[in-house]
């Protein structure tokens, strides 16, 4: 299993903790079996969940030049019309991925093309699922032109528990479908803002594998 970059910090964090943990059972009990057990249940609990959380699987990514991938691992949990007015000023189709602390956070950009805006967002740590938590939580808003078809908006949205998202784009990059853009500590949401012409290829609850699973078509 390979780990992410981005986890190295939160590891060895992790690890610290552990080691902090069981010396002081150790020594504050050295008798008491049971809270030993305990303390080592409770470790090698933490040190599963933090692995897993910050894995990075290996997989075949999709390539499609008509198609927008989706960019994050996750559940289909919205898909409904809306009014983009941050920067593209009309009516788009918003799909979105619920990330949950179980899923890969890996993003990956939907389309290939030229960054055309990028914004990081301060905000709140609404739920990942609440209404509001597209416009109020912290996030990042990337738009993607691809040639010669419509830009694609896509945003990355803390949750309740995420306290930071990362990003690798800036406008101006030229980027290419299914290359990591970013990644978001613990769970999260990622929106997708397609054209009304786009040809939804995707179900509300559908699970979805970011860089793999096709959301649309132009």
């Amino acid at each position: 299993m390979t780990i992410h970059k981005e986890g190295t910090a939160s590891i060895l964090v992790t690890l610290l903790f552990i080691a902090l943990l069981n010396g002081l059972v150790v020594w504050l009990a050295p008798t008491l079996v049971i809270v030993r057990w305990l303390s080592y249940a409770l470790s090698a609990f933490l040190l599963i969940m933090i692995l897993q959380f910050f894995r990075s699987p290996s997989r075949k990514l999709t390539i499609n030049e008509n198609g927008i991938i989706a960019p994050a691992d996750g559940k289909v949990v919205v898909i409904e019309e809306v009014m983009e007015n941050e920067f593209l000023k009309e009516k788009r189709i918003q799909l979105s991925i619920f990330m949950s602390p179980l899923n890969v956070h890996v993003n990956r950009n939907p389309v290939s093309g030229t960054v055309k805006y990028f914004k990081y967002h301060p905000g709140l740590y609404l739920v990942a699922w609440h209404p509001k938590s597209s416009t109020e939580n912290e996030r990042t808003t990337v738009v993607i032109e691809p040639q010669g078809k419509p830009a694609i908006l896509f945003r990355q949205i803390a949750g309740a528990m995420a306290r930071r998202i990362v990003h690798y784009v800036k406008e101006g990059q030229n980027v290419k479908q299914t290359d990591e853009m970013g990644f978001i500590k613990f769970g999260s949401r990622v929106d997708v803002l397609l054209p009304m012409t786009a040809k939804i290829r995707v179900t509300l609850g559908q699970a979805v594998q970011g860089g793999v699973t096709l959301l649309a078509e132009f």
